[in-house]
């Protein structure tokens, strides 16, 4: 009898194959046994990867989870909107669940998925990724082993980047948080979160100032066309000239890959890309409406304070300085190591991040989180996790409930109080 630990996928883009990839490399061990993706070149990428039989390949996920639980585990990777249904779904069947963050677009869906999988007794875990990764987890460790004392306050800073910026963000599939999520929400309830697990309490109170400034049509150069294959005036020096990005050898493979949707994308695919979808519109004419640039300030239980900073104007990257009553520690997740200042030796030294991932910003894996995350997911699955990484789903709903807060914050010009504001919304789901 197998031993193997099976697993269906819904969604099945970038995120979808990164995790997928890591179930390629241990067969012996894990299986993905099904597949639900409504991009056939997408879904015959994993049928053909994995080799799933034709009767496990679904177009609509929810053929795939109207049938019998066939498998052990269900990983979600719709888009952010998409995310809702289907894992309640999951969670009705007991499947085991992976969920790609954030893990839905507002705070009552939030909400719904932490009741119901409390009813149902399932386990959902989050991809709140940094957790996982070896930089993060050694903070973690250092602040749980007393090496600064009582954490007093952090700075911590997301250079979101400026080309990160202007494809995801600007001409992507998060840039118009009508149609997908708040920037907040999308690309720091990492931040978020991570935050709250290094400092260990929860959070009692939140405010945020951010704007959308630069990527505007203020801001276009004159005579610049609405796409930037018709000859810009200025496309010989403009950074975000998308012709240049997206045909670029150098450039981040996954770039091509989202903007053509393709998985082995040809010139020809990135030449209609360019000319058809949203990836090929000068960053000063698109539809983007997230910010460009936020700051969110924090109180925690215990007088703790926090503040992040996300901005697009800069290489990319994170850097965190947290302060405790006996040190501090400041490091750069490039780095592959903690600058560590203790005050009663007066001494500073660097602490090695073991197995540190360094330099990575925009070629993936998130700082090794993408594998640690796969590998906290099957060993709590066979009894064998002994981490500290992973949460429950309320404890992962609530941190995404800051970003909400954040938002709310920013958009009305207020001081969320957190206690009263998670109440709120669990309340008005149980009515």
């Amino acid at each position: 009898m197998s031993n193997k630990k099976t697993v269906i996928l819904v969604g099945a883009g970038l995120r979808g194959v990164v995790y997928t990839n890591y179930i390629l490399k241990r067969q012996e061990d894990y299986q993905v046994v099904a597949v639900a993706e409504p991009l056939a070149d997408r879904r015959t990428f994993l049928q053909k990867t994995h080799n799933i039989p034709e009767d496990m390949v679904f177009e609509d996920w929810k053929d795939l989870l109207a049938k019998p639980k066939m498998a052990d585990a269900c990983i979600i990777c719709t888009m952010d909107r998409d995310h809702t249904e289907p894992t309640l779904a999951a969670i009705e069947k007991g499947y085991e669940i992976l969920l790609e963050k954030p893990a839905a677009e507002n705070p009552e869906d939030c909400m719904k998925m932490v009741l119901a999988s409390e009813e149902k007794n399932v386990n959902v875990l989050v991809c709140h990724v940094l957790r996982y990764t070896p930089f993060f987890t050694t903070l973690k460790n250092l602040i749980d082993d007393g090496a600064i004392g009582k954490v007093m306050q952090i700075r911590h800073t997301e250079d979101v980047g400026h080309l990160h910026q202007s494809h995801s963000f600007v001409r992507g599939n998060w840039g118009n948080s009508d149609e997908s999520t708040p920037m907040i929400l999308q690309k720091c309830c990492h931040d978020l979160d991570i935050l709250q697990w290094l400092v260990g309490t929860r959070c009692t109170r939140i405010q945020s100032f951010g704007k959308l400034s630069h990527f505007t049509k203020e801001n276009c150069p004159e005579g610049a066309p609405l796409r930037c294959i018709d000859g810009c005036p200025v496309g010989d020096t403009c950074y975000y000239n998308a012709a240049k990005i997206y045909n670029d050898p150098n450039s981040p493979e996954w770039f091509k890959t989202a903007a053509t949707k393709k998985h082995d994308p040809t010139p020809a695919d990135i030449d209609r890309a360019l000319r058809t979808t949203n990836y090929g519109k000068c960053v000063y004419q698109s539809n983007n409406n997230v910010v460009d640039h936020q700051v969110v300030n924090m109180e925690f239980e215990g007088d703790v304070y926090a503040s992040l900073s996300m901005a697009a104007f800069n290489q990319g990257g994170r850097d965190i300085y947290i302060m405790g009553t006996g040190g501090t520690l400041y490091a750069k997740m490039k780095d592959d190591h903690i600058t560590h200042f203790d005050f009663k030796t007066g001494e500073t030294k660097e602490i090695p991040v073991v197995n540190a991932i360094t330099g990575e910003h925009f070629h993936g894996g998130h700082g090794g989180g993408d594998i640690g995350i796969m590998q906290a997911f099957f060993e709590r699955m066979k009894g064998e996790y002994t981490g500290k990484s992973i949460c429950s789903l309320r404890q992962s709903c609530e941190n995404h409930l800051m970003a909400f807060a954040a938002e709310k914050s920013r958009l009305e010009g207020t001081v969320v109080d957190m206690n009263e504001y998670v109440a709120e919304v669990e309340n008005s789901i149980k009515g």
